[in-house]
């Protein structure tokens, strides 16, 4: 072979060798691109991309700030990264993972040693873990010391690292560390361990936070502070190895205290329904049940008022306000601002708990204080028909078997409406019902948000089958001193997610359902039914008007199963119940509205204590004040006789006792055969002049007339005028 064939023949052969080497190394590129893909894609096997939706507190506060609620699977605040110290970022790195800028989800130094030492210990001894590895393995895996875990934390690892950038896997998981106490994410742990906003952390505090993630219960400032000073420490050595404090810094934070201000979370018992109430109101609402509440981090403003929610609670527990024959009497309480529709006190039970019934949203006969908003609102609206001195028959009436009785079994006949209202007659609200048609009332009733089934005239005395609850009296009441707009009541005042992004911002609508007039009218009715009728129990010196309702046994005769008041004052609206949870026979009231009556007005008596209430009503503009009610006097010592006078020669004069209330007209009426004739009236005083008195009869009487009611009273005994 000649040299220039051996000269060819070797560089076809170096070519050849060199297209080996070139394939070799495209297949190993190949293969190792095909192994990554294939770890990549496994990795995205395991990944569940809802799990980076960590659970977080959901939180209830008042407009102050002040946390009366959590809601939560695992404790946890969420924090983004840019407000998180860096100094308390690189102490976790330092500690958990030196290299986690610079590796693609697996640190191999690390794997390699940890290998070694598991094979010299024939068991897993050691781990490797990054920063993305230990997210992966708290995120999507258990805590099993396996092989299979580890390759599929590891697969997980270099996925995530391939989808998301190092600052948003570091955010995880300090987001998502458990730091005991049943805390979860630095941010939390921040506000647990040392009461302060994690933006505030010393370096030391930092350090402490990142020991915990090893071993929490380990490590325990609370149980362990030795223990945990150490790591602590060691923590900030390892800051200084690092080159992220210096030698000095080092030095002055180790020689620090634990520095521990626990806040640990005290439920506050009194807020206790109203919480409650919170979460149903956000479920029928917001479409946020309380799964979602436990997992969302939402964070809830609500209209609870700290001073009236207290006051309401401890009243409530007052054994004297709630007559039973047995232990067990219950009771409810709703109060909302009257001009916003605030709910600023919920009260579902006595010593009511979280999870309990909460009896402010349980549905109940209301007895009488339906007879405002179903009968006599409705009725008013008939300006040129009734008023509150239009008379109405008061007796026992059969309607197609149907018969109300008033309570004390006394019927007078005929009274005004303003007298049926204070003094809670039955038989003339069903007369009333039944001449403006119970269509006409359901109409109204509608209006107020009430949806009333029953279509019986037994709605004028709340005798309905499925009743309403606290929370809807009190709504449908604030129609009287909202100058006869009802408005939507509301405990949740504004929603907002996660990222603070507002949700909600509660604008409660008002329905127009009487005039301004109507309303007047029920509220100075009411406030005299306070005052005189039969919400006169207990004492409050300043503004209120309201309606009491009770509802019989139907197993004990003479016994009470529902006992109300439902009233307001010119701040709020309130409606109380209080009766048995179970209604037998072995579970009734021993007393009547009078209770629930007292029992508001002591609430109020210590609200005014510690936030003044108004002393008095304020009449709109444009509406007419309704009289107070005129009592007909019994005429007494009548006496007459004879005047001389410069006109009429002879003269006579009738004198009387009578009544201090000027409004009083007196009629003047003269015996005459067949019918009596009147022969004048006087307003406001007690004498009357009779001219040319010499040859007129002898005999007269006095008659009382009310000019509200019109109608005549009692009349006099007759006097004969004489010499």
């Amino acid at each position: 072979m000649s040299r220039i064939e051996r000269r060819k023949s070797k560089r076809s052969h170096l070519v050849r060798k060199l297209k080996v080497i070139l394939y070799s190394c495209l297949f190993i590129i190949f293969i190792g691109f095909l192994s990554f893909a294939a770890i990549v894609f496994a990795g995205r096997l395991v990944v569940d991309d809802e799990k980076f939706l960590l659970n977080a507190t959901t939180t209830i506060e008042t407009e102050d700030g002040e946390i009366i609620g959590r809601l939560y699977n695992e404790n946890r605040t969420l924090a983004s990264l840019a407000d998180i110290p860096k100094h308390v970022q690189e102490a976790f790195i330092s500690i958990e993972d030196k290299r986690f800028y610079g590796h693609a989800g697996v640190d191999f130094r690390s794997v390699f040693r940890a290998i070694y030492k598991d094979i010299i210990a024939m068991s897993k001894v050691e781990g490797a873990s990054t920063i993305t590895q230990q997210l992966a393995k708290n995120l999507f895996l258990t805590n099993d010391k396996t092989w299979l875990r580890k390759t599929k934390e590891v697969m997980a690892a270099v996925y995530l690292e391939q989808t998301l950038p190092k600052e948003r896997i570091l955010e995880l998981y300090l987001n998502e560390i458990y730091f005991g106490q049943g805390v979860y994410g630095v941010a939390t742990a921040a506000n647990y361990y040392f009461s302060k906003p994690i933006e505030e952390l010393t370096i030391a505090e930092g350090a402490l936070l990142a020991g915990l993630a090893k071993a929490p219960n380990g490590y325990s400032p609370i149980n362990h502070p030795d223990k945990a000073k150490d790591r602590r420490n060691t923590v900030l050595r390892s800051m200084e190895d690092a080159g992220v404090i210096t030698t000095e810094q080092r030095v002055k934070e180790e020689q620090r205290s634990l520095g521990l201000d626990v806040n640990k979370w005290d439920p506050k018992p009194w807020a206790a329904s109203y919480v409650d109430f919170v979460m149903k109101e956000a479920a029928a609402e917001h479409d946020l049940s309380l799964e979602e509440l436990k997992r969302g981090g939402y964070r809830i403003i609500v209209n609870m008022n700290d001073t009236a929610q207290k006051v309401a609670y401890d009243q409530f527990k007052n054994e004297n306000y709630f007559p039973g024959n047995t232990a067990g009497t219950q009771g409810a309480f709703a109060m909302m601002e009257q001009k916003t529709g605030k709910i600023v006190s919920i009260i579902g039970g006595r010593d009511y708990q979280l999870g309990d019934l909460n009896r402010a949203t349980v549905s109940r006969q209301p007895g009488s204080t339906m007879k405002p908003i179903a009968v006599y609102g409705p009725a008013m609206m008939q300006k040129e028909k009734f008023q509150p001195y239009t008379l109405i028959p008061d007796q026992e009436i059969d309607y197609d078997g149907y018969t109300a009785k008033n309570y004390d079994d006394n019927y007078e006949g005929a009274v005004s409406i303003y007298d049926a209202v204070i003094h809670s007659k039955n038989a003339p609200a069903v007369w009333l019902l039944n001449e403006i048609g119970i269509t006409n009332a359901k109409q109204y009733l509608s209006k107020l948000n009430l949806s009333i089934k029953d279509e019986g005239l037994a709605i004028a005395l709340g005798g309905l089958t499925e009743g309403i609850t606290p929370i809807e009296l009190m709504e449908s009441y604030s129609v009287f001193p909202r100058k006869g707009k009802v408005i939507e009541s509301n405990a949740i005042d504004r929603i907002y997610n996660r990222n603070q992004k507002l949700l909600f911002h509660a604008k409660p609508k008002s329905t127009k359902v009487f005039d301004s007039q109507v309303a007047w009218n029920m509220t100075e009715m009411l406030i005299e039914t306070v005052a005189s009728g039969t919400a006169s129990a207990g004492d409050f010196s300043k503004a209120l008007a309201g309606k009491t309702g009770s509802t019989q046994h139907l197993q004990v005769k003479g016994k009470t199963k529902d006992a109300w008041f439902a009233g307001y004052t010119p701040e709020y609206v309130m409606a109380l119940w209080m009766g048995y949870d179970k209604s037998d026979k072995e579970h009734y009231l021993t007393g009547g509205s009078e209770y629930p009556t007292r029992l508001v007005k002591s609430i109020l008596t210590e609200l005014d204590k510690q936030d003044s209430l108004v002393q008095s009503f304020t009449k709109p503009e444009k509406v007419t004040a309704v009289p107070k009610p005129i009592v007909l006097p019994e005429i007494k010592n009548l006496q007459a006789s004879y005047s001389f006078g410069s006109i009429s020669l002879v003269r006579g004069k009738l004198t009387w006792e009578g009544s201090t209330d000027k409004r009083v007209i007196y009629r003047i009426y003269r015996d005459k055969a067949g019918i009596d004739e009147r022969i004048g009236e006087v307003e406001g005083v007690t004498e009357f002049t009779i001219d040319d008195a010499l040859f007129r009869s002898k005999r007269y009487y006095i008659v009382p007339y009310n000019p509200l009611t019109k109608v005549e009273g009692k009349r006099s005994k007759s006097v004969q005028l004489t010499w």
